[in-house]
C-alpha cells in the first residue's frame, strides 16, 4: 500500500559506495544531496545500476541507495540485471506513492526509466549530461525518448543531442555547484595553473602538458598542478619528465572534493583541455573559487565572466600567459549557477514545490 508521502527515484550508473567518496560523479551526488535538503518532504530512493561493486542497500547523507553492482555483467547477465532493476522499481511502486522517476545520461537508466513509466503512468524526465549526446550513443535508438521528457545539463548538449540524434531535448536545466562548499574569503593565489580531471585521451592532458611546457618557455618559474587519477597518468608523468618541467607541474594525484576546492581557491587559472564537455563541474567550481577558465568547450550561449573560449593550443597559451603577465587581473568569485535553482527548476517539472 502506498503511503501518502512522495517519492522520487532517482536512476543512475554510479553513486559513491559512501559519503568519503567525493570524487565519484560529483554533480550528480550534488542534486541529490540538495535534493534531500531542499525538499525535506520527498522521500529519495537512488538505483546505482553498475557502482559500487556491491549489491546493497545503504544510507549516503540520509538517503537510500540501492545498488545493483552491473558493472562486470556482460550480455545475458546485463539482460538479468535490467530485469532485476525493473522489478525493483515495481516493489518500490506498490510501497511508495512514486511522483517521478529522473535518469541521469540517456543511456541503459534512461532505457529502464523510459519505458518503466510509460507502462506505469509516471512522471519521467532524463538528464542529458554529457557524452550521452553524441552520435556513438546508440542506445537512443531504444530509448526513443520524446522531446518533452529530455532536460539537456546545456544549450550545447541540446544542439548536439538534436544533431545527432534527431531530437530536441524541451527543457535546459544547468549543471551547478554549491558555493556553501567554499571558504568565505579566497586564500592567497600561489598555483599559476591548474588542471583537473580524469587522465583519459578525451580529456587531452597530454595536450596540456605541452601547453604549460610553451608557458614556462615564457615564464619559467610557473607553477602548474593537476588533481585526478586515470589510464593515462603514467604517460603523463613521462612527458614531463621528458620536457624537463619537474619542477613546474605537479600531478597530485586524486583528492577529496573539499582538498580540490581548496586547491582551486589557490589557483590563478584553470585550464581545460578537453575535445568534448556537457557542461563541466570543475569549470564551474573554478570560477566561483575565485580563477579564470581557459577552455576549448564552451557549453552556455553568450560570454561568462572570467570564462575564456579559444579554439587552438596557441590561442589558450597566449591567453594563459596573458592573465598571468597582467597585474590588472582581477581573481573574483563568479556564481553561474547555483544547484538549489537546478534542483528546483527539475522539481517543477516534476510538479513538486516546496
Amino acid at each position: 500500500m502506498a503511503t501518502e508521502q512522495k517519492t522520487i527515484v532517482i536512476l543512475t550508473p554510479a553513486f559513491p559506495a559512501n559519503e568519503s567518496e567525493t570524487y565519484w560523479v560529483h554533480s550528480q551526488q550534488l542534486f541529490v544531496k540538495t535534493l534531500r535538503n531542499n525538499f525535506p518532504h520527498l522521500k529519495v530512493l537512488v538505483l546505482a545500476f553498475l557502482y559500487p561493486y556491491a549489491r546493497s542497500r545503504y544510507t549516503w547523507h540520509a538517503t537510500e541507495i540501492i545498488s545493483f553492482d552491473g558493472m562486470h555483467r556482460k550480455r545475458l547477465q546485463r539482460l538479468l540485471l535490467l530485469t532485476d532493476i525493473w522489478k525493483t522499481l515495481k516493489k518500490i511502486c506498490r510501497q511508495n506513492n512514486v511522483a517521478g522517476i529522473f535518469s541521469f545520461w540517456c543511456r541503459e537508466c534512461a532505457l529502464i526509466g523510459k519505458w518503466f513509466s510509460k507502462r506505469n503512468s509516471i512522471k519521467y524526465f532524463c538528464w542529458v549530461c554529457g557524452q550521452d549526446a553524441r552520435t556513438m550513443n546508440k542506445m537512443v535508438k531504444l530509448i526513443r525518448p520524446a522531446s518533452g521528457e529530455l532536460v539537456a545539463m546545456s544549450p550545447f548538449l541540446a544542439n548536439e543531442f538534436e544533431n545527432n540524434h534527431g531530437v530536441k531535448p524541451a527543457h535546459v536545466i544547468p549543471n551547478a555547484i554549491d558555493p556553501k562548499a567554499f571558504e568565505s574569503r579566497l586564500p592567497e593565489k600561489d598555483i599559476d595553473i591548474l588542471g583537473a580531471g580524469s587522465f583519459e585521451p578525451l580529456k587531452q592532458y597530454d595536450v596540456f602538458t605541452r601547453i604549460i611546457k610553451s608557458i614556462q618557455n615564457q615564464i619559467p618559474n610557473v607553477q602548474a598542478r593537476h588533481c585526478g587519477i586515470g589510464i593515462e597518468k603514467e604517460k603523463v608523468q613521462s612527458l614531463i619528465d621528458k620536457l624537463g618541467l619537474q619542477d613546474n607541474f605537479k600531478l597530485l594525484g586524486g583528492k577529496p572534493h573539499d582538498e580540490l576546492i581548496n586547491i582551486m581557491q589557490r589557483t590563478k587559472v584553470f585550464l581545460h583541455p578537453s575535445l568534448y564537455e556537457g557542461y563541466s563541474t570543475v569549470c564551474l567550481e573554478a570560477l566561483y573559487a575565485g580563477a579564470h577558465v581557459v577552455s576549448f568547450c564552451h557549453p552556455m550561449e553568450g560570454q561568462i565572466q572570467n570564462w575564456h573560449v579559444v579554439n587552438t593550443t596557441e590561442e589558450m597559451v597566449s591567453t594563459t600567459v596573458r592573465l598571468l603577465r597582467d597585474p590588472l587581473t582581477q581573481y573574483t568569485r563568479v556564481l553561474v549557477h547555483s544547484m538549489d535553482e537546478t534542483v528546483r527548476a527539475v522539481m517543477e517539472l516534476f510538479g513538486v514545490i516546496n
